[in-house]
């Protein structure tokens, strides 16, 4: 894998960077392959990556069915952080947490990772419970969740104008979470592929997997694509919003539902916030990009859909929740909105297990699967390539749902 520096740039910039070789190959689709690992996002992408790094396991075929970086991985707000609540939850994200900390160095591939810190905004006091409780179960875990006042809040966050003594929801507070960052979506996939490209591993762009195979023992055999049938003894599904979809084609039903999440962007202004602010009982939270636009994210749509923009009632809320704490916005211009597909499981927490069908896993259920995707590919390909559960994703298995032992995650960012 060609090392990037500073002196490869300059050299290659005498050519007019027209001698730098391409990041990953295209290579023709084969029959058979060991594993195939269906979604180039995040997860799928991770995957294979930790496949071939940790288990050597290089023949593998990554099927994306649009291009690379195109999914969901590029429908988010691209926050890291580690603020959950379940003992079962923290030690997890704060896994991922760190791997993300290590994934330029690692991969040779600048992410622009932005170790700024979250604030929560508390107007609440049912929510300054919720939040004081998970500041002593994160410290068991190593993630730190710092209480500060109302006059430190707004010391930190001088755009923070509204939420005064005579506002419906008066500021009561805010908690720092210093390890939460943000990165660049396009960049984490780009490096990622180009690791597992050098590795041995394949990823072909525009493949669909229209349906999954059984062969005459009960096992999964391989996948159906327009370019062709693909065998593998090993199939990992790693397709947010389309999970049930592909796993129904062998008669394989999972708790989960689809919905739609909001997010948005201003116009580039000057710089404003230096933090991600994040308001649990307004329902919306924000960051400010390198290219100073606001990014924007909102709740959910409140029923099961498959949209792909974003919902107008929950726009409007969104907004005018914002507005109530930052007034001074008003004036901002909308640049563009997306929406984010997410498969969510009944008790909030994510899915990563072999099924009932032998060789078939899935990895689903991420309420903000973007945080997640270093660790969820490091936990799914130790499943996959030694058939045990990785000690971090054990309680996750589908099978807690069969005793009704479940992991309630109900304090992510918008899910009040």
């Amino acid at each position: 894998m060609q090392r990037y520096s500073l002196l490869s740039l300059l050299r290659h910039g005498l050519n007019r960077h027209t001698t730098w070789a391409p990041a990953w190959r295209s290579l023709p689709l084969r029959e058979r392959y060991e594993v195939i690992v269906i979604g180039a996002g995040g997860h799928g992408l991770a995957t294979a990556y930790y496949l071939a790094k940790e288990h050597g396991i290089t023949d593998i075929a990554v099927l994306e069915s649009g291009w690379l970086g195109g999914g969901n991985i590029a429908r988010n707000t691209v926050t890291i952080r580690s603020n959950y609540m379940r003992d079962a939850s923290i030690p997890f994200y704060v896994k991922s947490v760190t791997l993300y900390e290590q994934m330029t160095r690692e991969l040779n591939f600048n992410t622009m990772h932005s170790r700024r810190g979250m604030i929560d905004v508390i107007q609440t006091w049912g929510m300054m419970r919720d939040r004081r409780r998970r500041q002593h179960i994160m410290d068991l875990h190593g993630s730190t969740y710092e209480q500060i006042t109302t006059a430190e809040l707004r010391r930190r966050i001088p755009a923070l104008t509204g939420g005064g003594a005579e506002a419906r929801l008066p500021i009561l507070g805010g908690f720092v979470h210093p390890e939460a960052a943000v990165n660049r979506h396009d960049a984490v996939a780009w490096a990622y592929a180009r690791a597992i490209n050098a590795m041995g591993g394949e990823i072909h762009q525009q493949t669909p997997v229209t349906q999954l195979m059984r062969g005459p023992d009960g096992r999964i055999a391989g996948v159906v694509t327009p370019r062709g049938v693909i065998r593998a003894p090993k199939v990992a599904v790693a397709v947010s919003g389309h999970t049930t979809t592909l796993t129904e084609t062998v008669g394989l039903k999972l708790p989960l539902r689809t919905m739609n999440l909001t997010a948005f962007v201003s116009e580039p202004v000057q710089p404003l916030i230096d933090v991600i602010v994040n308001c649990p009982d307004a329902g919306f939270y924000l960051s400010q990009s390198d290219k100073g636009e606001l990014v924007i994210g909102g709740a959910p749509d409140p029923g099961q859909s498959f949209r792909r923009d974003i919902k107008q009632t929950v726009f409007e809320d969104t907004v005018s929740a914002m507005l109530s704490l930052f007034p001074a916005f008003k004036g901002l211009k909308m640049l563009r909105q997306w929406g984010g597909h997410l498969d969510i499981a009944h008790d909030a927490s994510p899915i990563q297990d072999e099924t009932d069908v032998p060789g078939l896993f899935v990895t689903a259920g991420w309420w903000g699967g973007y945080k997640a995707i270093p660790a969820g590919g490091l936990t799914l390909a130790h499943l996959v390539a030694t058939g045990r559960p990785h000690p971090l994703m054990a309680p996750f298995s589908i099978k807690r749902f069969r005793h009704l032992d479940y992991v309630m995650e109900s304090g992510t960012t918008t899910a009040r």
